[in-house]
Parts: structure tokens; C-alpha cells; sequence
């Protein structure tokens, strides 16, 4: 009899799993609990566009999302730098992060001796630290205990050295700030993205929206691989005689392994308490952090490249989204339903030729959560104009706010002990999530990862090839081990 896994959640995390599991052959029944796979990467419409409910970028480095978005077919569909290019402005200032063609960290070098917010000896005191992170141990516990904000003051990095770069680049793949964050997870991104290989960060982004690139290819491809997708919620994982139940509100579904791709609340609320060993206010310890994203519509293009970041400023990042949301004049997307997400109703209706959509991204954005839209509108707008002065001569057509008030969980000194891994400690159930213990931040690229984690654990469970001993040190290699282990390298 064909072994039955059940994959609760349809983000990432889950997705990947459940490709995963399906392509060993096992009977796949992913659960999501909303009309649409792509959990936290999702798009609706409104008017004319299509809405991304975030900007989500990807760097060069993220090779299991890469193998990813190949899996789905859809690798054609994202756009990835052929160098490092981020324009800065603030202040009055106007600088580049431009990589060239050396190795790290001389690719570097340039953009650094030109970059006008660091004194000369501001870039020398940087280029020291940012080789001492490099020897970081990001595997000492000693080292995840500490402020990445801590670590930077005791290696001569002010405070100008700090919001223009280090945060420039931390707030947006850790969505916290130096002060906030976790030395082992901010020396994890800097050591991979910027320290090691020279193209390591080179920016992705999608040329679709989200919807499509994630969720409906999802769809279409684990419909291919014969897994089955059902939009109920899950309320329950309970064991069963024949192994574990998977209940929703209308129905009972029985398998022999559970991937929990859900946030870390509703993982510990659905698993049975002793499936993982953490303190008993593990989810709520490590908490989350929210995103805010302002999107602007204007009459008239206001900026010529498709990023740009900010210092000095709330615009931390800037977006291009014209072509990705499908700008057009027609009344609607194409195949749009006005209900079909958050901010359709209200939406605006026809845009003039020539218009421009732009969205800012907001991470660590405690003080921006809970504004009003008109609060943010105020302050948002005039600092748009500071940073592209074209836009002082545009009309505002349309303006509006999403917020993902549980973004990402928070990456604070301490929060390692408070990621578990995929292997829970009993014999089936899994877990994923960007959240889990991966090793990276909570990024498109973690979840994958977590994702294909799982399903290794999933698929070695199953094929029966050792106990299940949760986290505990597992030991043998059957020849199989090798093809499991290359799932997940």
C-alpha cells in the first residue's frame, strides 16, 4: 500500500515538501486553509493591477529556491541581476552599491570608496569589521546569544555606519535592526551573501505576480506529480491506530507521516505537546515581526531604475512593480474576481497610459503597523519626493497599504533555542517553516529549505531506514541515505 503523508500549510515550506514527497511516490494530500497556495507570497487584484501582498526579493545565493521555482517552470519568470546594482539616496546624498568583477570581498572595494555617507576612516574601520565577521562562528551558542548591535559597536562601527550600511542590508533579509537581531544570523547572511562569493547577492525579483509564480504553478505541479490539494482547515494531528490523523472542520484524513508547514502558533496548538521539546511558550517566545508595504500609483514614471534604497529616510526600499503587477487600462486583471483578496473592494478603477506603480518595503516595522492609512500617506509621500524628485511634479493616483503584522518570526539574540528542527520526537509528524532551524533568516530561501528538510525526514521515516529518534545523533547510511541526502543539499 502506497505510504500517505498529509502537509499542512500551502506556502513554501509546504509546497516544497509535498513536491517532494509526491515525487518519492507517496500519496500526498496538501491542506491549506485559504483559496490559494503561497502562504505569505501571494498577490490579489485591485483595479487594474495585481497587488503582491510584499516585495520579495531573492539573492543569487539561494540556490534551493532557485531549484524551486525550476521544479514549478517558472525560473523564466523571475529576473536576476547580472551584477550587484542597489542605488542609494538620502540625505542629499546619491551613492551605489555596485559589485565588480573580483573576488570577495574586493568586489566591493569601489562602491566603498565612493560610498558618501562613510568617512575614510569610517570605510577602513568597516572593512575591518566586516573581515572579522567573516571569522564568525555561527554554529557557538555563545555566538546567537549575542546582539549583532553589540558585536558592531565593539568592532568601531558608529552609528552612521551602521543605518547606512549594516542596516541597509539587515533590516531587509532579517526584518529586524542590528540592535534586535542575533550575531549568528546576521554573520550567517553577511558571511553568504557578501563575504564569501562575489556574486552571492546579486537581487532576484519576480517579472509575475506572486500568485502566479508560487501558487498557481504550485498547483499545476502537484497536481502533475499526483499529490491532491484541499483548501480546508486543519484543526487537529492526533494519532490514530494505523498512525496519524489529520482532522478539518467536515472530515478525517488519515496518513502515515504530517509535515506542519504552519507558523510557529498554529504548529504547536495542532501537534500533539510532547512532539517537540521546547519550553511550553515556545511559539509565543519566539514571537514575529511585521512588514508594512505602501504602494503608490502615479500618473507618470518618477523613477528609472527597478530599485532603490534609502538612508536616512522611512523609504527603506523602493520597487518598481509596473510590469510585474500587470499595469494595464483595461477596468481589471485579466481573470480577476473583485473579491478575491484584501483591498479589492474600493480598489481603483482605470489607469492612465504611462503610469507608474511603485511600492515601498517596510521591514521591522513595529511604529508603522497600527497608523492609519492617511498617517502613512503623510509622512510616506513627502519622503518618496526627498528621495525622487520627479515625483514632486506627479499626481498621486492611487495610494494604499498592506501589512503582514507576523511577517517573519524574530530573529533576537537567544532565538536559535527556540527553532526546532524537522524531526519532531515522535515517529511521523514533521516540521517545516522558514522559522524552523535552517540556519538562515526567515526568507523564501529558509522555507524551501525547511521544506525539503521535512521531506527528507518524511522520506527516510517512511522508506523505514532508521527509528525516528527526533534530534537525537542518527546513525547508519544505507545506500539509499545518499539519494535522500541529495534531496536536501
Amino acid at each position: 500500500m502506497t505510504a500517505r503523508v498529509a502537509v499542512v500549510g500551502g506556502g513554501l515550506a509546504g509546497i516544497t515538501a509535498a513536491l517532494r514527497c509526491a515525487d518519492a511516490g507517496y500519496a500526498v494530500r496538501l491542506f491549506e486553509s485559504r483559496p490559494w497556495l503561497g502562504g505569505l507570497t501571494h498577490s490579489f487584484p485591485r483595479g487594474a493591477l495585481w497587488i503582491d501582498n510584499g516585495q520579495h526579493v531573492f539573492l543569487r545565493c539561494c540556490d534551493r529556491y532557485l531549484a524551486l521555482l525550476d521544479r514549478l517552470g517558472m525560473r523564466e519568470a523571475v529576473r536576476l541581476q547580472p551584477r550587484l546594482d542597489i542605488p542609494v539616496s538620502g540625505a542629499g546624498r546619491v551613492g551605489r552599491l555596485r559589485r565588480l568583477p573580483l573576488p570577495a570581498p574586493l568586489h566591493l572595494s569601489w562602491a566603498l570608496l565612493r560610498y558618501p555617507w562613510l568617512s575614510p576612516g569610517a570605510r577602513v574601520r568597516f572593512v575591518r569589521a566586516a573581515l572579522a565577521l567573516r571569522a564568525v562562528d555561527t554554529t557557538d551558542p555563545r555566538t546567537d546569544a549575542t546582539s549583532f548591535g553589540d558585536w558592531l559597536r565593539a568592532h568601531g562601527q558608529d552609528r552612521d555606519a551602521v543605518d547606512s550600511l549594516w542596516d541597509l542590508v539587515g533590516i531587509a533579509t532579517l526584518n529586524a535592526r542590528a540592535d534586535d537581531v542575533s550575531l549568528a544570523l546576521a554573520a550567517t547572511v553577511f558571511q553568504i551573501g557578501l563575504l564569501t562569493d562575489s556574486d552571492a547577492a546579486d537581487i532576484g525579483w519576480s517579472r509575475i505576480p506572486l500568485r502566479q509564480l508560487h501558487g498557481d504553478a504550485a498547483q499545476a505541479a502537484l497536481t502533475a506529480a499526483g499529490a491532491t490539494v484541499s483548501h480546508e482547515k486543519v484543526t487537529a494531528v492526533r494519532r490514530s491506530e494505523a498512525g496519524w490523523s489529520v482532522h478539518t472542520g467536515d472530515s478525517e484524513f488519515a496518513a502515515d507521516a504530517v509535515v506542519s508547514a504552519v507558523p510557529p502558533p498554529a504548529a504547536q496548538a495542532l501537534l500533539p505537546p510532547d512532539a517537540v521539546d521546547l519550553p511550553a511558550n515556545w511559539a509565543a517566545a519566539l514571537g514575529s515581526s511585521p512588514i508594512v508595504n505602501i504602494h503608490v500609483v502615479y500618473d507618470r514614471p518618477v523613477m528609472d531604475e527597478p530599485l532603490r534604497a534609502g538612508v536616512g529616510t522611512v523609504v527603506q526600499w523602493v520597487f518598481d512593480r509596473t510590469d510585474a503587477s500587470g499595469l494595464r487600462t483595461e477596468a481589471g486583471p485579466r481573470g480577476a474576481a473583485a473579491t478575491d483578496g484584501p483591498g479589492a473592494a474600493g480598489a481603483a478603477g482605470p489607469l492612465p497610459a504611462g503610469a507608474q506603480y511603485l511600492a515601498v518595503s517596510v521591514s521591522a516595522a513595529d511604529a508603522f503597523v497600527d497608523r492609519p492609512v492617511a498617517d502613512l500617506r503623510r509622512e510616506f509621500l513627502p519622503a518618496l519626493e526627498q528621495l525622487l524628485p520627479a515625483a514632486r511634479t506627479a499626481q498621486v493616483t492611487d495610494f494604499f497599504v498592506t501589512r503582514e503584522r507576523h511577517a517573519t518570526f524574530r530573529p533576537a539574540p537567544g532565538s536559535a533555542r527556540l527553532r526546532p528542527p524537522a524531526a519532531t520526537a515522535l515517529p511521523g509528524p514533521t516540521l517545516a517553516g522558514a522559522w524552523t532551524d535552517t540556519g538562515w533568516p526567515a526568507t523564501m530561501e529558509g522555507a524551501v529549505r525547511s521544506g525539503e528538510a521535512a521531506a527528507a525526514e518524511v522520506i527516510s521515516h517512511l522508506a523505514g531506514l532508521r527509528p525516528r529518534a527526533g534530534a537525537a545523533e542518527r546513525t547508519g547510511t544505507p545506500e539509499p541515505r545518499t539519494r535522500i541526502s541529495e534531496v536536501i543539499r
